[in-house]
């Protein structure tokens, strides 16, 4: 189990978004918390990639000669970043952006467009998505001195990568099997990528985090009806379906360092649009999985709504996503600090 410490009162800053635009979305957050990336639309109505800081705000992070860019995942330190932008031929492409270089052209596989998904603590390991000289997706691994690798299947035609470890060594993601089933991989140079197994009701699914050490897995399987269930997956438990908050379905994005927090979205019904709305959640073993709305409504304005998280910091003391914010009326990021550190297993 995990050791919590209490370390001040939770908070929750709305991000804003870049000027003239109407909405945002957080998608990684630094270790401390004090950088936080994704993309917001600016006043042309255009997506950018942005860096938040308490200092500067909101920062658009341009592009790589296109219109639209997006921003995915951060270093531990806030330094580095990672996503994708279009060049100046409309075609979309990886970058890692820092200060001293701006926005860098990761390539592809040898096909017209690749996507970067996460980032290593220290920015050095890229993962992600990019079509081969075939036109065919592959999940991948980049670095400095390899360049951009292609990761393999399961026996298919496809495959993408979404998450990986805190060294870079183990990336996590889903690919296609020989029967053409999406199954969530786990994949080292040791290993290689190795199928993480579905639940017996269920034909599909992917891995969408993993903790700092590579031994935690988390993502989404499909079962009956086309419903969507969170797991979690250790060697020792293998693929274990997390509860639910009410209706059955929901996507996992984030897992704290040592495994033992997992967050996303999931359903509720609502009586008031007679249909499922999402919610913001947070699960661990001793709680189950809470609706964010509910935990932390002493710091939303009445009517605002957690909807979706991307992102935990490797303590679980932060967590961003987007929601409703009903003091401006904008779908917009938010950061919260939920005054609560996990001290490890």
């Amino acid at each position: 189990m995990a050791t919590v410490g209490w370390l001040q009162q939770p908070s929750l800053v709305w991000l804003g978004t870049l000027r003239g635009g109407k909405e945002s979305f957080a998608s990684g957050v630094s270790a401390d918390g004090s950088v936080v990336v994704g993309w917001a639309e600016n006043a042309d109505g255009q997506m950018r990639a942005f860096r938040w800081t308490y200092a500067t705000g909101m920062e658009g992070l341009g592009t790589l000669g296109g219109d639209s860019s997006e921003a995915f995942g951060v270093s531990a330190d806030g330094s580095v970043v990672v996503g994708w932008a279009e060049n100046a031929d409309g075609q979309m492409r990886a970058f890692r952006w820092t200060y001293a270089t701006g926005m860098e052209d990761l390539g592809t596989l040898g096909g017209d467009w690749s996507r970067a998904e996460g980032v290593s603590a220290d920015g050095s390991v890229v993962v992600g998505v990019a079509k081969n000289a075939n036109e065919q997706e592959r999940a991948f691994r980049w670095t400095y001195a390899t360049g951009m690798e292609d990761l393999g299947t399961l026996g298919g035609d496809w495959s993408g990568a979404y998450g990986v470890s805190a060294d870079g060594s183990v990336v996590v993601g889903a690919a296609y099997n020989a029967a053409g089933q999406q199954r969530a991989f786990r994949w080292t140079y040791s290993t290689g990528m190795e199928d993480l197994g579905t639940p017996p009701d269920s034909d599909g699914g992917w891995a969408a985090g993993v903790s700092a050490d590579g031994s935690v897995v988390v993502g989404a399987v499909e079962i009956a009806a086309g419903q969507l269930r969170t797991f979690r997956w250790t060697r020792a438990t293998g693929v274990e379906v997390l509860d639910l908050l009410a209706d059955p379905c929901g996507e996992v994005y984030g897992v704290s360092a040592d495994g033992s927090v997992v967050v996303g979205t999931a359903c509720i019904s609502s009586s008031i649009i007679a249909a499922s709305v999402p919610r913001a959640f947070r699960w661990t073993r001793a709680i189950g999985m809470e609706d964010l709305t509910l935990t932390y409504a002493h710091l939303l304005t009445d009517g605002s709504v957690l909807e979706e998280v991307r992102a935990i910091s490797p303590s679980a003391r932060y967590i961003v996503g987007n929601g409703r914010n009903a003091t401006t009326w904008r779908k917009e990021a938010f950061l919260l600090d939920t005054g609560v550190l996990q001290l490890g297993m």
